[in-house]
């Protein structure tokens, strides 16, 4: 059976050159030229995908926010991701690493070593999909008349689909999957901080404040406990 791979390169001579060389392999490649589709795409498609090439420098959401935002989504935080640019600092290097990145090939490169990191990551992610095809998650959580799904990263209230940005969402799940339990600002940054928006302890305020408005009727299920952050109240309060 094949290989699916999702390739984001804006320039289309690159992308061409890599789609020819991966089809010898038995590997079908989706194009994008923008992150902002290749997110959409993500999130109205079923994850097929065994790896994403990332471009770093593309339109929309860079290459950094999309690779933020694979590690963050449900079906795809364990999906291989081969970064590709033409910045080469170490520092540049260093931060895709720590976005999410399994492995940082910089242009020009030379196809076969591109093509020996590409089987690489593919045997990889084919060994961690045996041990892991087994390993069931609850991926739907629920209180009053709120629910949220992690795996298809939507959430209703009352049987209507809530309009969430990343952040709002994040907030979201954290606190269904622990009803009860307090978070600081802090833990919340931290929670929230690796999706595509960037957030600080003093914005949190902020996002609280956007989702209990989304929330509507139920928004007084987000408590403040003062001196300390924010909680969703326990089932049974």
């Amino acid at each position: 059976m094949g290989h699916k791979v999702i390739l984001v390169e804006d320039e289309k001579d690159i992308a061409d050159v890599i789609c020819m060389a991966l089809k010898p392999l038995n590997i079908d490649t989706i194009t994008f030229e923008n992150g902002d589709k290749v997110i959409e795409y993500i999130q109205d498609n079923e994850q097929e995908a065994s790896l994403y090439i990332l471009d770093r420098m593309i339109p929309g959401s860079n290459g950094i926010e999309v690779c933020r935002f694979l590690r963050m989504y449900k079906s795809t935080k364990s999906v291989p991701i081969l970064m590709l640019t033409a910045m080469t600092k170490p520092e540049d290097i260093i931060e895709g690493l720590e976005a999410g990145a399994d492995d940082y090939v910089t242009k020009p490169f030379d196809i076969n070593i591109l093509l020996a990191r590409v089987k690489a990551l593919l045997r990889r992610s084919s060994e961690f999909g045996e041990k892991a095809k087994n390993i069931k998650e609850d991926t739907t959580f629920s209180i009053k008349g709120i629910k949220i799904d992690t795996e298809q990263f939507k959430a209703w209230s009352d049987d209507n689909e809530l309009e969430l940005t990343v952040s709002e969402f994040k907030l979201l799940m954290a606190f269904m999957k622990n009803p009860g339990k307090v978070y600081t600002r802090n833990q919340l940054v931290e929670y929230i901080q690796d999706g595509p928006i960037a957030v600080t302890d003093r914005t949190i305020d902020t996002h609280v404040f956007g989702l209990r408005k989304k929330l509507g009727t139920y928004s007084n299920l987000i408590e403040t406990v003062r001196g300390i952050g924010y909680r969703v109240r326990p089932k049974e309060a």
